[in-house]
């Protein structure tokens, strides 16, 4: 996982990376679908361990209670084991919100934890205190639109990182079957080429697709020592468990399969028809342990 620790300070400082002004960030306007244009931060947000966005889907409306997305392995309780799905867990967490330039438009709030897993997928989605119009109004800023269909292969996207105001830029390179992590298991990545070489403290950066101007996938890892399914060592198993090792090579969870678990007033309804995202366990057909 791709964690702001030691290890990720020492990287940036050996790599000489800083700020960079970035090309291309996607923000969406309320009713609309969301228009591309050249990416820059609006939008993403910092946390205190890892980068997120306030995102909504084409149906949120204005006056509904704003999301901030980030990985599940970012969730300040600690990460999820596998199996475990989290819901309505009351947060007090706080963002800071980005503006174009990179620069803080203010704070925001949570007041729970909405949704949080990281089986089959990677992803935290909190809930704030303040709808998407006061947001809007306090700083000037529109959330970012996710996108409700699957990435394409050898599109030009960009991940955009809150926490270290950072913009990498590089193409879907493919899809894996299963992507393994120590004890988890997340279904159909998204693989990057080599330039989008992100380091610790870019989880839960918005991966933005260029020509849409859309959330498509969530930055999550990367292998970083060619080691074999370990942490912070990825492998990945196609569907006759052959196991490919790729030291270098980043990823990120798909997104597109939120937005059908996002019902009236901005609510996640697991029980929507057409939402496959892991349910708690009791919930649904069959478990959701990991296979």
């Amino acid at each position: 996982m791709r964690r702001p620790l030691v290890a990720a300070l020492t990287t940036l400082l050996l790599t000489g990376a800083t700020a960079a002004a970035g090309t291309a960030t996607a923000t969406a306007d309320t009713e609309s679908k969301a228009r591309a244009r050249a990416v820059d931060y609006a939008g993403t947000v910092a946390l205190s361990n890892c980068s997120g966005s306030l995102v909504r889907t084409a149906n949120s409306g204005d006056d509904d209670p704003g999301l901030v997305m980030t990985n599940g392995h970012c969730l300040e309780s600690g990460m999820p084991d596998p199996g475990t799905v989290i819901t309505d867990q009351p947060s007090s967490r706080t963002f800071t919100l980005l503006n174009s330039g990179a620069q803080s438009a203010g704070r925001l709030t949570a007041t729970k934890v909405a949704y949080a897993t990281m089986t089959d997928t990677d992803v935290t989605l909190y809930e704030l205190n303040e709808t998407y119009a006061q947001i809007k109004q306090r700083t000037g800023i529109s959330a970012l639109t996710l996108s409700a269909e699957h990435p394409v292969a050898g599109s030009a996207i960009k991940v955009v990182s809150g926490y270290w105001k950072k913009i990498y830029s590089c193409n879907v390179d493919g899809f894996v079957h299963e992507l393994h992590e120590a004890n988890w298991v997340w279904k159909d990545s998204l693989r990057y080429t080599r330039s989008c070489n992100t380091i610790g403290g870019t989880s839960g950066s918005p991966v933005i697709d260029d020509s849409s101007g859309k959330v498509v996938a969530i930055n999550n890892t990367g292998n970083e020592n060619g080691e074999q399914c370990t942490m912070n060592n990825p492998c990945e198993v196609d569907e006759n468990g052959k196991i490919t090792v790729r030291q270098g090579i980043n990823y990120a969870e798909e997104t597109y399969g939120i937005p059908a678990c996002i019902g009236t007033g901005n609510k996640i309804d697991l029980g929507q028809p057409g939402c496959t995202l892991p349910k708690p366990a009791g919930e649904g057909e069959g478990d959701n342990s990991r296979r």
